[in-house]
């Protein structure tokens, strides 16, 4: 489990580089030995003064890379190659 307390406390970041919050919580399935999705905290003033909380949850499978800072995927940069092959067989049955 060393690497979820590696995760807590990580800034999360998306990818045009918007802080989104703080690693607070990881999903993890102990029977598949893999983690599910980590929690973020939002943050801001809000939270700080325990006034409101708010938390996001990220699939693990969104995470773009791991390092000092965590940085999510852009939902649209996702590679479409093999969605057009599929389109392409599929006219081709037509």
């Amino acid at each position: 489990m060393r690497i979820i307390k590696e995760l807590v406390g990580k800034e999360v970041l998306s990818s045009d580089v918007t802080i989104m919050g703080k690693v607070v919580d990881v999903d993890f399935d102990i029977y598949e030995e893999t983690i599910e999705s980590i929690i973020v905290s939002q943050g801001g003033l809000q939270e700080t003064l325990n006034i409101r909380k708010s938390e996001l949850v990220v699939p693990f499978d969104m995470v773009s890379k791991i390092g000092d800072k965590i940085i999510i995927k852009d939902l649209f940069d996702e590679d479409f190659s093999e969605l057009e092959e599929e389109i392409e067989e599929l006219k081709s049955k037509l």
